[in-house]
């Protein structure tokens, strides 16, 4: 039997009392709530944690029928998961959160056992991008409704920043409708300098609290991703974490990268399986991106055409001086990626987004030349306030959540 738990309940109420409810991530209003088994997997620093946070102090004000817990909390190191379901269900507790679950071992197993054993009991975890569901543990992956929250959007960062909130924009409405959409929004704000500043810094929210500090402090995340959360989701050894590190650090000196996998690899000393696992982990961790001129196949490791780094602002941490031109091209493919389109390399063009659509991206004097007379050719230029046709402001794109 677990003894009391108060020790959890004042981290709790702690963590509670502090938590700023005056901004919400998109994914806030998207997740029902009222499903039994949520996950919440994303980057570290996107918000799951406050996102969490808010919801209990928002919509559930009787605090007896929740728990929040981190899993590195050193109480799990005598308790177990199943400990604490059990005993909050037996004191009339509904509601379980437990955030970071990738740090509790066999996580899986006890969450299916809370989930079939106590059918009154909600149960709601966070964890690493990197988290993955086991095709062995049963019946998990059937009951859970799991979401990834993404890094912020240029439209969530302007609201963070200016208190404007823009309207969610599609692409079909981008597209199809760019002087309207653009001459809105260049209305209400001037958006150049943000989205400047949104290129360096504005994919996280933390960038608020850390000032100047940010591109340590997001180095120090890219490092905790490698050696804390890959170890506690994967079987890997201390010396592949080094060489992938090392591979990061190749990558982040030469993107956008048209890789030759002989000399990368080697410049790493692995072979092109390892080197391959080690690309596409980097991938899944969102601290790279890997282009290709086909969709990609699940299970397939392929040799990626071109390699960008996950978003703008690990340019900004891991180099002195990003080119912005690569900039410009990992905001588009990280905006448009993240909005759940299918982005793909280009025979002409930089971009095919969902098979159809060609995408040019440059600065304010880029001309059509490269894509020619494509009837779904369009260019998304830099330092342009409004549409002129298929000449669309490139901010527009990070809209889309």
């Amino acid at each position: 039997m677990v003894e009391d738990i108060s020790m959890l309940r004042q981290a709790m109420a702690t963590r509670l009392q502090a938590i700023d409810t005056s901004f919400h991530r998109y994914l806030y209003h998207a997740i029902n709530w009222e499903n039994r088994l949520i996950g919440i997997r994303g980057y570290r620093g996107v918000g799951k944690t406050t996102l969490v946070l808010q919801h209990i102090k928002e919509q559930m004000p009787d605090r007896q029928t929740v728990i929040y817990a981190s899993a590195d909390n050193g109480w799990f190191q005598t308790h177990t998961l199943y400990d604490l379901a059990q005993y909050h269900q037996q004191h009339g507790g509904t509601h379980l959160f437990i955030d970071e679950i990738q740090h509790y071992r066999d996580w899986q197993r006890d969450i299916k056992n809370i989930y079939d054993d106590f059918p009154t009991m909600h149960i709601v975890f966070t964890g690493s991008s990197m988290l993955q569901i086991d095709a062995s543990s049963g019946d998990l992956s059937r009951r859970l409704r799991m979401y990834t929250l993404q890094v912020m959007s240029l439209r969530e960062y302007v609201q963070l920043e200016t208190s404007v909130e823009l309207p969610v924009c599609t692409l079909s409405q981008i597209l199809s409708n760019p002087v309207n959409v653009s001459s809105s929004v260049s209305e209400q704000i001037t958006i150049q300098p943000l989205f400047e500043s949104y290129l360096r810094h504005g994919c996280f929210p933390f960038y608020r609290e850390q000032g100047d500090g940010f591109p340590q402090r997001l180095q120090e995340t890219i490092w905790q991703v490698m050696d804390s959360d890959w170890p506690a989701t994967d079987e890997v050894n201390y010396a592949t974490i080094q060489k992938a590190k090392r591979l990061l650090m190749v990558i982040a000196e030469s993107v956008p990268l048209t890789p030759n996998m002989s000399e990368l690899f080697a410049a790493v000393e692995t072979n092109r399986e390892g080197g391959l696992r080690m690309l596409y982990t980097l991938e899944r961790a969102g601290l790279l991106a890997l282009l290709m001129r086909e969709p990609k196949s699940i299970g397939m490791l392929r040799k990626p055409n071109k390699i960008y780094l996950g978003n703008t602002n690990l340019m900004s941490a891991l180099s002195a001086n990003p080119n912005i031109g690569t900039m410009r091209e990992t905001f588009f493919y990280n905006q448009l990626s993240a909005s759940g389109h299918e982005v793909s390399l280009a025979v002409k063009g930089d971009f095919i987004v969902d098979g159809q659509y060609t995408i040019e991206v440059g600065g304010a004097s880029k001309t059509f030349k490269q894509i020619g007379n494509l009837s779904d050719g369009y260019l998304a230029v830099d330092n342009t306030s409004v549409a002129d046709g298929h000449r669309i402001p490139l901010w527009l794109f990070g809209l889309g959540y």
